[in-house]
């Protein structure tokens, strides 16, 4: 820091870059839009993406992020645009119903005669380490609305994405796993719908 003298006081000079703040970044696991139509036929039913459930230490403003095998840091100058588990329901529901060629009837009457498709989504693990990878465990069912007491089909899945680079490129890397999710997601829908007896898509087929 530099001083200059000025009839006689002594007037510090503060270099503002210097003491500046670092900026705080924004993040959206929302891929951007630009995605083909789907050439699927468009499911006979819509669907009703419900709250999504995320672990306790994921939920706050600030990204996680995991150091070894036991460490987390949190990240007060990198932060979601929303609450994380509104950001992750927001980017299933966006990719489902395109690949699914229907709505999403959240939050909206259910007046139509379609049958409606209720997901429910619980994150069991929402990890990345930095540079190197991001990971996802997850469970969720699919039932219809109108079939309230019957069977529903309950599924469990793992993925892995590698995410070499910084923040960025890490949140993509947790945009496609979010992506590839729904998309297991609706294979699953599409098979239920038809049989009620189908079995949970097998992600080695």
């Amino acid at each position: 820091m530099k001083s200059y003298r000025f009839s006689g006081l002594l007037v510090p000079v503060f270099f503002l870059n210097a003491c500046a703040s670092p900026p705080v970044h924004y993040y959206s696991l929302l891929a951007p839009s630009g995605e083909t139509i789907t050439t699927k036929p468009p499911a006979p039913f819509m669907v009703d993406v419900l709250p999504v459930g995320i672990p306790s230490q994921n939920d706050q403003s600030q990204l996680v992020v995991r150091q070894g095998a036991a460490g987390a840091v949190v990240l007060d100058n990198e932060r979601w645009t929303g609450p994380l588990d509104d950001e992750i329901r927001s980017a299933l529901s966006s990719v489902l119903t395109h690949e699914l060629a229907t709505q999403d009837v959240a939050g909206l009457p259910q007046t139509s005669a379609r049958p409606v498709l209720r997901i429910k989504l619980q994150l069991r693990r929402f990890d990345a380490w930095p540079g190197q990878r991001v990971q996802l465990d997850a469970d969720w069912s699919l039932g219809f609305a109108n079939e309230a007491g019957k069977p529903r089909l309950v599924c469990r899945g793992y993925l892995d994405e590698p995410a070499p680079g910084g923040y960025p490129e890490m949140v993509q890397a947790q945009q496609r796993l979010v992506a590839a999710l729904a998309r297991r997601i609706a294979t699953d829908a599409r098979a239920w719908a038809h049989s009620r007896q189908a079995a949970c898509v097998d992600p080695q087929e």
